[in-house]
């Protein structure tokens, strides 16, 4: 039985942004497979929507539907001694519930083959950096 755990700490979303990055209509998946490992959990997995996806009862709406994904999909598909955080986007929480259970299947199994997607563009604020 895979023991799942939930991050609760700033400090382990931002280390999984240092992960593997995954992009699907309705969320990011990040994946860190360099999380220390958990003594409690074989694996461990984090939501978070932004404030722009809207109020709170749509935000609250869409990590339920988040963290029931990761329940039922991790035990199976998810990479043992990783952080697996979903974050989530817009129209995510219109969508079908069986198209995010395949789209995060198929995350899944792109992070397991270390197939992320690549680095996002930062914007140039065309001041120099330092």
């Amino acid at each position: 039985m895979t023991r799942i755990a939930t991050i609760r700490k700033r400090a382990d979303f931002v280390a999984a942004n240092r992960g593997i990055r995954v992009a699907r209509p309705g969320f990011v998946l990040l994946v860190n497979r360099d999380a220390v490992p958990a003594v409690e959990a074989d694996l461990r997995f984090g939501v978070t929507v932004t404030k722009k996806i809207g109020n709170a009862v749509v935000r609250n709406r869409m990590k339920r539907r988040f963290r029931a994904l990761l329940r039922d999909a991790l035990p199976v598909a998810g990479i043992p001694g990783a952080d697996h955080v979903l974050i989530g986007r817009e129209g995510g929480v219109e969508r079908d519930f069986a198209a995010l259970r395949h789209e995060l299947a198929v995350a899944l199994s792109r992070a397991a083959d270390g197939k992320g997607d690549p680095p996002r563009k930062r914007p140039h604020s065309g001041k120099p950096r330092k």
